[in-house]
């Protein structure tokens, strides 16, 4: 299957929203010319990394330009670009996104020393991008309807649980679980798991917030989502105010993936030292602290601790899958609707 062809679903729904996509000015001072200036697509959102992207303007002096959107559109508009796209970095909140911009041929190699500061499993394999912050998969569960949830995704086929389970079928950290679950699995046993957690009635939601919102509120028993959305919930309501639990999953099962966000250097950056030191800075100990204090995802860079409320990264024991191989997309797609879990 070809790069183009790889993406073409994703690239058929950005189609309708191109158009809308604007730029948004990040970061201090006023404009400068284009050696000070780097564009960068942003599949995070502005909420959460708007923040980051500001304080890098200001201890660097290089401005951003910024274009929000879901990582999976971007990549998209990326291979449509090609060698005429005006972005220098591609921001990813998965890896998925990023592998299929890799796979159409265009990034660049990230700069040695910025691939060096993060375990080689969080990064490319070949290179062309770094991870520059972590989420576990867990299972959300309400205590009151769930005391002992499942910590497999087996688990959650036993009858008890059917009509009981939320998740965000058209979400990317869904779809990359997926992925993994193909490459763990492979497409028969995949497919067969997928079959029967259809069976099983899970309610769907629109994203992963709104799973987490209805496991706390007890509109359902468990729900599929990253580890952190429990915690943005406490620090917005105070513990005493949160009901849901994570149940982080055990050794090696799929559904305990590890999955980064990360960031590419484009081959054709206007300002390709300005993006080097844009994916350098995010894997600096301040953009780590960041991402472990405001964000709480999981750090990446050795000596930087998570959130106390978050059992250590090496303590968790994910399933063996090269992220890398989380690239294809529109197969993972193809297969959740042919399984009912996804519409077109």
């Amino acid at each position: 299957m070809s790069p183009q062809r790889s993406i073409s679903r994703l690239a058929g729904a950005l189609a309708a929203v191109a158009a809308m996509l604007t730029f948004t000015a990040c970061g201090s001072g006023s404009s400068t010319d284009d050696g000070d200036k780097i564009v960068v697509y942003s599949g995070r959102s502005e909420e959460l990394v708007a923040p980051l992207i500001e304080q890098f303007s200001a201890d660097t002096g290089i401005q951003v330009e910024t274009r929000y959107a879901g990582s999976g559109e971007l990549a998209a508009q990326l291979v449509t670009e090609g060698d005429k796209s005006p972005a220098d970095v591609f921001l990813s909140q998965d890896a998925g996104a990023l592998g299929a911009v890799s796979k159409a041929g265009l990034l660049a190699p990230v700069d040695a020393e910025t691939l060096q500061a993060v375990p080689e499993q969080f990064s490319a394999a070949d290179g062309t991008w770094v991870g520059v912050s972590g989420r576990a998969r867990v299972v959300v569960y309400n205590p009151t309807l769930a005391p002992n949830p499942p910590d497999t995704i087996d688990g959650l086929l036993a009858p008890e649980w059917k009509g009981r389970i939320g998740f965000a079928p058209s979400n990317a950290s869904w779809q990359a679980f997926v992925t993994g679950l193909r490459v763990v699995r492979g497409e028969d046993g995949a497919e067969q798991w997928l079959r029967a957690f259809k069976a099983q009635d899970p309610v769907a939601f629109e994203n992963n917030v709104a799973v987490r919102d209805a496991v706390d509120s007890g509109q359902v028993a468990l729900g599929l989502v990253n580890h952190y959305y429990l915690y943005e919930l406490i620090n917005s309501k105070g513990e005493d105010a949160v009901t849901a639990q994570n149940r982080f999953m055990a050794a090696g099962d799929p559904g305990g993936l590890i999955n980064v966000a990360g960031v590419g250097v484009l081959k054709t950056a206007p300002n390709p030292e300005g993006a080097q030191a844009f994916a350098a800075y995010l894997v600096g100990e301040s953009a780590q602290k960041y991402f472990a204090e405001e964000t709480a995802e999981y750090p990446l860079v050795a000596g930087v601790a998570p959130s106390a409320a978050m059992p250590p990264l090496s303590d968790l024991q994910p399933p063996a899958v090269d992220l890398s191989q989380l690239d294809d997309i529109e197969a993972t797609q193809e297969l959740l609707v042919k399984t009912g879990l996804l519409t077109n």
